[in-house]
């Protein structure tokens, strides 16, 4: 799992719906590099936002476009005027985002770095390869679709409650401290099957309900029945993998999941003459 793309643009490389058509109808060919982006607010609640994509090879084609050219041209002052001075060599590739971290060739799961405690289960989407994904988000990218059966699981929501730090009331998601730490036991091929069908079913739920937003699906208190339904299953499925039933609560839930991981760190600390494996993502 890994962050989302930072930009440090000054608001240059993004643009509003509004100012993507405005572009579009005066330069179509500005299309090429015009894609949509997700941060964490457009992955919860379903705001509309793009950034301007440019490859290295790209950018000359891009600077042919007067508004592309002007756009990258601010980015450049902009970094090479910054007091921060990590900041100041990217001037030298004002095209493109500070730090890319990684973009999808088919599709990326997207967890939100921040989200509200109030929600039954952490909000987990999963986007296209032509998304980018940006630096309020963690992403995996082309990994298998039964990793979203864990991360929107009970399991994954009461781990990052405990193990990760939290901003007032809300959680702070963290891939070091809260999904490379998971504890999972070792799934067969049909427990990854079966959990990659539950996955299918929780996003066929959500859209039976489009165009509602995450925000708006897990309101504890207007969750449709048929997602709830679907995460039920899908805690069913999962917790019959680590112990054979369905856990009696949170508190069980704790006690299993610190367990396996005091075994799992226990079995990645190196043994005097040996060595120890390391502690797995997922």
């Amino acid at each position: 799992m890994e962050w989302g793309n930072k930009p440090t643009d000054g608001g240059n490389l993004f643009l509003t719906p509004h100012e993507r058509d405005t572009v579009l109808r005066e330069f179509p060919e500005a299309d090429l590099f015009i894609k949509r982006f997700l941060g964490a607010q457009e992955l919860i609640r379903g705001e509309q936002r793009y950034c301007i994509w440019i490859e290295n090879a790209e950018r000359g084609d891009a600077e042919k476009i007067p508004e592309l050219k002007r756009r990258i041209e601010a980015v450049a002052r902009m970094r090479a005027e910054s007091k921060a001075e990590e900041t100041r060599p990217a001037a030298a590739f004002p095209h493109r985002f500070r730090q890319i971290q990684s973009i999808a060739k088919n599709y990326s799961l997207v967890v939100a770095r921040v989200s509200s405690e109030n929600r039954e289960y952490l909000p987990v989407g999963l986007e296209d390869g032509q998304t980018i994904i940006g630096d309020r988000n963690f992403a995996l990218y082309d990994t298998p679709l039964w990793n979203m059966a864990l991360i929107a699981s009970r399991l994954h929501w009461v781990w990052i409650g405990t193990v990760c730090v939290r901003m007032r009331t809300d959680f702070s998601y963290s891939n070091t401290l809260g999904w490379n730490t998971f504890p999972v036991p070792t799934l067969t091929e049909k427990n990854k099957a079966d959990l990659t069908r539950c996955a299918e079913d929780i996003l066929l739920a959500r859209e039976h309900h489009f165009p509602a937003t995450i925000a708006e699906l897990y309101d504890p208190a207007n969750m449709p029945d048929d997602l709830r339904a679907a995460h039920e299953h899908n805690d069913e499925v999962l917790e019959r993998i680590y112990i054979g039933r369905r856990f009696k609560n949170d508190t069980e839930r704790l006690e299993k999941l610190f367990d396996l991981y005091t075994k799992m760190t226990a079995a990645a600390t190196p043994v005097k003459g040996k060595r120890g494996r390391k502690v797995r993502d997922h």
